[in-house]
């Protein structure tokens, strides 16, 4: 009996010392003796790996483990784990952080074969993760707590690097992940030219260069390894903020009853208490802008300390203004850090810790750093398919190879898992058959909701929360980025251009029937105009361009539909100019239809800039084709009813509070002075529609906007007084200083009360704008020419792609600006809702008490103005691109807004 009993009790040893490994080598040991105890061939074995090791493991500790593996098992999304099975995907993953280990988890229970590569054999970080509540939801459900009894625990809300890493670590061994640690990849291995010979598919280039890795064929492959990112492919935009100097340090936890009672630190600013700073910086000389400590395997600390403060403590020796020169290791007193963050860290916990010794490091040296993060790096895809020789390859980042985290807001192991997920849902729609372009359009639209993500506006019931991205995010339909907009992520291997021929790859229809649809589109504007504008005298409109000339074409169609606004038999077809300017202004004011070209332009020349013409031509055809035309004088519209059509029509529920502004600056225009009015549209005389009013260069259509009779780039667009973009919604116009301005209601400054800010670095600007002006130069001779006729479309096309990323720049920048201000927004409730609590325990401070509760609401206001502006700006920008998309293919490009 004792005989049978003890390979049953020796597999439960295994088991418990599987379960407690505190390191990343004794786990993996401690998991392969437990398989081959087992007798169990982990790379042949069923998956997920802990279904024949829980048949073959009879044990009561082992089994509340199962219950949970089991429920997240059941998901509907994984299919029983058959999800990635069917045709069998074999995922490779770089790194072995918390990211990468957690989308191993994921795509191991939809049936995948995962091997991650790791070029280490320890987990040695301290550093503390702050935990948002779908975070700690999720790694309970992998059974966390089984693995580390005091995960948080109470009201804790954070865990150590390694801890998190050793319990996804287990967890992914159980699941059947191949891990392979000490081994680093190097790059890929395209498949052989001569498949006949070599069927051999996309490989990688492993240290060592022996190990069986290297002879793996895979279909995904997934960057995990940090900032430094081995995988090719992937551009990086940089936010670069003021100098901010962190220091991290971390100290021995005794575990003692004394360190029991400090109490923990979750984020104290400058701003928010001035007093205590100011006391430190008086008692130690110490000058820092905020602090945090959180109490887990060590005592974590990081602050944000200020340049003068370490130079005048010697930890920095010499001042540079190149950040890399001024934090280098030879500028940096090693002995004096340490003392720095030891007399940081005793004074923000009131001298209550018994003793701070340092913990350690992976080097064997106290665990305190300083870094700089100024910089934010982020990718600016987050995926790509590549094919060589008929074999396709899926490449995507997850963690901080695609998105560093703002380390003050907690966002990093948070949006680190939403990757995680959202990759892992890309691949099972790979694994499934979906068209490139479709996963690949899917995943950039979900990419582009993350750095906005934070636990208030994500889906509330986090008990639901799945591989599926609508349990998650709030508005993931209709997708913000079009299959046809991610074309440029596809590689064929093909020398880089927009001729590329993606055929083999992207199931698109043939370029014929594209080009024949855009004659028909551009068929059917003609036709339109044409129909509108019959039985005018004076108008035969037989295209786009030279039958507007006269200016009398533009003015019947609006009399076709507002007789009330212009007296169309009175009007003189020898008076061009006449003509052309009261179409223009009377389009402008009553239908919000702005000019692509100056009245001088339309009519000097002898046949019109088609593009321009097209474009202005299909705002009116967007307008009014499903409004029929009055029958009489007594069928007139009001104004108030065409701007009403126009909001419904146009514009679309998404942008409304947009356009009620717009009419009401309509409305307030058209109350002034019919003098007022013909000086205001004087600069258009002086103006000309392809230079740009403010930087006096050369302006497109597709990127131009117009206001106040001038011409100018989206970009240039900026307020005369803080140089922040300006929208067409929200501005005014100073005619005597020739520039623009803020409406001073809506003036971010006063919006959003504070001045941090943030610029885009020249590392993303610069390559922008090299390619910009290679091919401004490129199209310059066509349109000097008076071309105008789309001659070199792929020109053309690559011009709309560089106007779209200049916007993204632009937009991502606001947001930043948003977010910070809503967190020293949240800061600011949560002092205030502090000092509320110790007035009401003083009735004799009931006038206070009043005073903070007003100032406590004005706060929550604010912060629900800031996500209604962020909110308001998405629909708008994405209205914008809509609408801009909807004219180019309504008006025969053949182009693609991307």
């Amino acid at each position: 009996m004792e005989d049978q009993s003890f390979p049953e009790c020796q597999a439960q040893e295994l088991f418990d010392e599987f379960v407690s490994a505190s390191t990343c080598r004794a786990a993996m040991r401690s998991f392969s003796q437990l398989c081959e105890h087992l007798q169990l061939d982990p790379s042949t074995a069923e998956r997920p790996l802990y279904r024949p090791i829980k048949r073959r493991l009879n044990y009561w500790r082992a089994n509340g483990l199962w219950a949970k593996l089991d429920r997240r098992g059941a998901q509907e999304e994984y299919q029983r784990a058959r999800a990635c099975s069917d045709v069998t995907v074999r995922c490779v993953i770089i790194g072995a952080g918390p990211c990468g280990l957690r989308t191993a988890v994921e795509l191991s229970f939809m049936g995948a074969r995962v091997v991650l590569l790791e070029k280490r054999d320890t987990f040695s970080r301290n550093n503390v993760l702050h935990l948002w509540p779908f975070t700690i939801h999720d790694l309970r459900g992998l059974g966390a707590k089984k693995f580390y009894g005091r995960f948080c625990a109470g009201s804790i809300d954070h865990i150590s690097i390694r801890q998190l890493q050793l319990v996804l670590l287990k967890v992914a061994l159980l699941l059947g992940v191949e891990v392979h640690v000490n081994v680093e990849f190097k790059k890929l291995v395209e498949p052989a030219e001569d498949q006949h010979r070599h069927k051999l598919g996309w490989r990688m280039e492993v240290s060592p260069k022996n190990h069986p890795v290297s002879q793996l064929e895979f279909d995904v492959i997934i960057g995990a390894d940090g900032r430094r990112n081995t995988l090719p492919g992937f551009r990086r935009k940089e936010f670069r903020g003021k100098l901010a100097i962190a220091i991290t340090a971390n100290f021995k936890n005794r575990n003692t009853t004394a360190e029991a009672k400090v109490e923990e630190i979750s984020g104290v600013a400058f701003i928010f208490n001035q007093r205590f700073f100011q006391e430190l910086r008086q008692e130690t000389g110490i000058d820092l802008e905020n602090i945090v400590y959180y109490k887990d395997d060590t005592h974590y600390f990081v602050m944000t300390a200020k340049k003068q403060s370490l130079l005048e403590k010697g930890v920095i020796l010499q001042d540079f203004a190149d950040t890399e020169l001024l934090l280098s290791r030879g500028n940096v007193d090693q002995n004096a850090l340490q003392a720095y963050a030891r007399e940081a860290a005793d004074f923000s916990t009131n001298h209550q810790l018994p003793a701070l010794d340092f913990a350690m490091n992976h080097y064997g040296q106290p665990d305190v750093a300083m870094f700089d993060f100024t910089c934010m790096y982020a990718s600016e895809n987050a995926a790509m398919v590549r094919q060589r020789h008929g074999h396709q390859l899926l490449v995507t980042l997850v963690g901080d190879s695609l998105l560093e985290p703002f380390w003050p807001m907690g966002t990093g192991v948070a949006r680190g898992f939403l990757a995680a997920l959202d990759s892992a849902w890309m691949i099972r729609s790979w694994a499934q058959g979906a068209a490139p372009l479709d996963v690949l359009a899917e995943r950039e639209s979900l990419y582009r909701l993350l750095p906005q993500t934070t636990p208030e506006n994500m889906q509330k019931n986090i008990t639901l929360y799945s591989v599926d991205p609508t349990t998650r995010y709030m508005n993931t339909s209709p997708l913000t980025v079009t299959p046809a907009q991610v074309r440029h992520l596809v590689d064929t291997g093909e020398e880089a251009g927009l001729t590329t021929d993606c055929s083999d790859i992207i199931r698109l229809p043939s370029p014929r029937y594209i080009r024949q649809e855009s004659f028909s589109q551009s068929n059917q504007l003609l036709t339109w105009c044409q129909e509108q504008t019959c039985g005018y005298h004076g108008v035969n409109v037989t295209d786009l361009t030279t039958s507007w000339r006269s200016g009398l074409a533009l003015c019947a169609l609006i009399h076709r539909y507002r007789p009330d606004l212009i007296d169309f038999d009175s009007l003189d077809k020898s008076s061009v100019e006449e003509n052309t300017r009261l179409g223009f202004d009377v389009a402008e004011r009553e239908f919000g239809i702005s000019p692509l070209m100056t009245v001088e332009e339309m009519s000097s020349v002898e046949e019109p800039d088609s593009l321009s013409m097209v474009m202005y031509l299909s705002q009116f055809y967007q307008l009014l084709k499903d409004s029929p035309p009055p029958a009489g004088e007594a069928a007139h519209c009001s104004r108030s009813a065409i701007l009403q059509s126009f909001e419904e029509e146009f514009v679309g529920g998404a942008s409304r509070s947009r356009v009620r502004l717009m009419a009401n600056q309509l409305q307030a225009k058209l109350d002034e002075s019919s003098s007022t009015c013909r000086t205001s549209s004087s600069p258009v005389s002086s103006s000309c529609s392809h230079i740009c009013f403010f930087c006096k260069q050369r302006v497109y259509v597709m990127e131009r906007l117009s206001a106040e009779g001038l011409f100018f780039h989206r970009s240039c667009f900026q307020c005369g007084s803080c140089s922040s973009p300006l929208r067409l919604a929200s501005y005014t116009y100073d005619q005597h200083a020739g520039q623009c301005t803020h409406t001073p209601l809506l003036h971010p400054c006063l919006l959003l009360g504070f001045s941090f800010t943030w610029e885009v670095s020249s590392h993303v600007r610069l390559p922008v704008e090299y390619v910009y002006s290679r091919y401004y130069a490129a199209l310059n001779p066509f349109c000097c020419a008076g071309l105008g006729k789309l001659d070199n479309p792929p020109l053309m096309q690559q011009w709309f792609l560089l106007v779209q990323q200049k916007n993204a720049l632009v937009r991502y920048e606001a947001e930043l600006m948003i977010f910070a201000r809503e967190l020293e927004l949240e800061d600011r409730q949560s002092r205030l809702q502090q000092e509320l609590r110790e007035r009401m325990a003083d009735e004799e401070q009931l006038a206070e008490e009043r005073l903070i509760l007003e100032e406590m609401l004005e706060v929550v206001e604010q912060r629900d103005s800031l996500v209604s502006l962020l909110e308001e700006q998405r629909l708008q920008e994405r209205q914008e691109d809509r609408d801009l998309e909807q004219l180019m293919v309504s008006g025969g490009l053949g182009l693609t807004w991307t």
